[in-house]
């Protein structure tokens, strides 16, 4: 906002008072009050639920006054947290197309990046204060201006509705959103926890609906801030987006597997450049699917069987040709990379995955490092899902799947416990930190690799001798769903509560990793998740309700809408 009558002069959150907002979940509104030289001001934004598009409306006597406008500058991109450079005004363009009473028409150039901004405006006017910036100011006396902002990345004549009809399709969308899907109620619970541990499942939920749910996989702080150069992360897109099904919002889930579609090529080229056949996908990347220079990303293989995992989600959700058909591409090729991936050790008739590889958990040399084991249990786990696809559409195994699957090497044990990987100097060493990955193995995973006894003295040592401070926040979901397929509810619990910096959740539901990282959106995903299983129950669990809570009576766990098929698959 800017002083209308000051020289436009811009209004610093130190010259505001009395600040309150609050977010309106059934509607998905912002509400922000506050006062300026005592006069009070009342803003409510919301996002098209469809369109890239941004309602305000703001009313106040400072705009009765024609006191109080509002400045929006267009910045360069920048590959820092914040995304946006203000002090290269040379390196973009901002051209004016059209300008009219109400509607304003840009096109923006940035680099080799063209795209195409729309203003208008009800109660006031836009007009150009320089090259990159233009200010509304109030067009008439009656308290209140409204405008829409909208992008386009196609046509700079695109059509879109006014402020008002934003706030209502708005209302509309989330008053659907939370009326269907899954429901988890924890309010008549004793625990004196419940109250937060719901809170977060509320606020997950709308958090990963608002920047998950796109037609690309997200970034790890979705569309908050910049994190990682903006690129996405492959292995990440579980934990963003699996508990979608399992809520009974498969369709949000969907929308981001195209995508995988459209760069499968990309992914048989480089499958195809080291030697392997099928796809191999990439780490950190843009839309483009090209993998990103890194002394890690080259190395890293857990995000390879995501996909056979997400088609497999998709299929128990809706066990029909379709399906079989929209994602056969996908699993083929993803398993035929897995299988020409693992290699055959004659001296000990086994595959090994590695070496060089790096594990989930990223601190261990790649080339002193094979068979991790949560890598191998997944290895197992999508060769299956792949081979009952070929059954399904009645087709004849692949010899080569068969046979890699069948001489996998067992999980590395030592000393009774799973080790992070089969070459690990001791059970754990000085490295017992980042993510405890081997629980995955029976957790992630439904099981079949992992024994439930060995499994369980590993929960135990993790939660003994991890370094919690140097996780992240998907590590306390990934434990407690270990937690909780073994019967251990109250680890389960205790895990998603546990009070350390990398699993804080702010009052707006983020998940804070560090100053420089306030949000963390696979920590909210993975809650989702683990909350579900816990809630609905896994495959060959026990049938009673909320059989991942404690069973003392402290929860009273009530549930509604959460998908019964994954609970009997996964």
């Amino acid at each position: 906002m800017c002083r209308v009558a000051n020289s436009e002069k811009e209004i610093n959150s130190g010259d505001l008072t009395h600040i309150d907002q609050e977010l309106d979940l059934v509607r998905g509104l912002i509400a922000s009050r506050f006062k300026l030289d005592g006069v009070s001001i009342d803003v409510k934004t919301a996002v098209h639920p469809l369109l890239d598009l941004i309602a305000v409306q703001i009313d106040s006597e400072l705009i009765k006054r024609k006191q109080l406008g509002v400045r929006l500058t267009l910045p360069y991109g920048s590959p820092s947290m914040a995304a946006a450079s203000w002090s290269q005004p040379d390196r973009h363009r901002t051209e004016m197309l059209k300008e009219s009473d109400g509607l304003t028409r840009l096109v923006r150039t940035i680099d080799a990046e063209r795209y195409f901004v729309s203003l208008t405006s009800q109660g006031g006017r836009w007009k150009r204060a320089n090259e990159h910036t233009f200010v509304l100011t109030p067009g008439d006396e009656s308290g209140s201006v409204q405008f829409v902002l909208s992008f386009n990345a196609s046509s700079p004549n695109h059509d879109f509705p006014d402020a008002h009809t934003a706030f209502e399709l708005s209302g509309e969308y989330w008053k659907n959103f939370w009326s269907t899907g899954g429901a988890v109620e924890l309010a008549e619970s004793k625990d004196s926890r419940a109250h937060e541990l719901e809170r977060r499942i509320v606020l997950s939920q709308y958090l990963t609906a608002i920047q998950c749910a796109g037609s690309l996989p997200p970034q790890e702080t979705g569309l908050t801030v910049n994190s990682w150069y903006g690129k996405f992360h492959l292995e990440m897109h579980w934990w963003h987006a699996t508990h979608f099904a399992l809520w009974n919002r498969l369709p949000l889930f969907e929308k981001s597997l195209a995508w995988y579609q459209q760069i499968l090529p990309v992914a048989q080229q480089l499958a195809q450049s080291q030697g392997y056949s099928g796809a191999r996908w990439p780490k950190m990347v843009g839309p483009g699917g090209r993998d990103s220079p890194s002394p890690i990303g080259p190395l890293l293989i857990w995000q390879q069987p995501h996909p056979l995992f997400y088609a497999e989600l998709c299929y128990q959700s809706h066990p029909d040709a379709a399906t079989l058909d929209r994602y056969k591409d996908i699993v083929f090729e993803t398993a035929s990379f897995m299988s020409s991936y693992a290699f055959y050790d004659v001296k000990r008739d086994r595959y090994v995955l590695g070496p060089p590889v790096i594990p989930a958990q990223e601190n261990h040399p790649p080339r002193e490092t094979w068979n991790p084991t949560f890598e191998l249990a997944y290895w197992r786990f999508g060769l299956e899902v792949a081979l009952k696809w070929r059954k399904r559409m009645g087709r004849p195994p692949i010899k080569d799947w068969v046979r890699v699957l069948r001489g996998l090497s067992a999980l590395p044990v030592r000393d009774g416990v799973y080790l992070a990987h089969e070459n690990c100097p001791e059970t754990y060493t000085a490295r017992n930190r980042d993510h405890p990955s081997m629980l995955g193995a029976l957790g992630v995973l439904p099981g079949g690799s992992a024994q439930p006894e060995i499994m369980r003295r590993t929960l135990h040592k993790v939660l003994k001798e991890w370094q919690w401070e140097e996780t992240w926040g998907w590590d306390y979901p990934l434990t407690a769903l270990t937690a909780a397929r073994l019967e251990e509810g109250k680890i389960a619990v205790e895990t998603l509560l546990m009070e350390t910096a990398k699993n804080r959740y702010l009052a707006n539901g983020h998940n804070w990793q560090r100053p420089n990282l306030p949000c963390y959106l696979p920590g909210n995903g993975g809650l989702l998740y683990a909350i579900a299983l816990m809630s609905a129950g896994w495959k060959d669990g026990p049938r009673r309700n909320a059989p991942g809570f404690p069973a003392d009576g402290s929860w009273k766990v009530n549930t509604r809408g959460l998908n019964d098929k994954l609970s009997q698959n996964f």
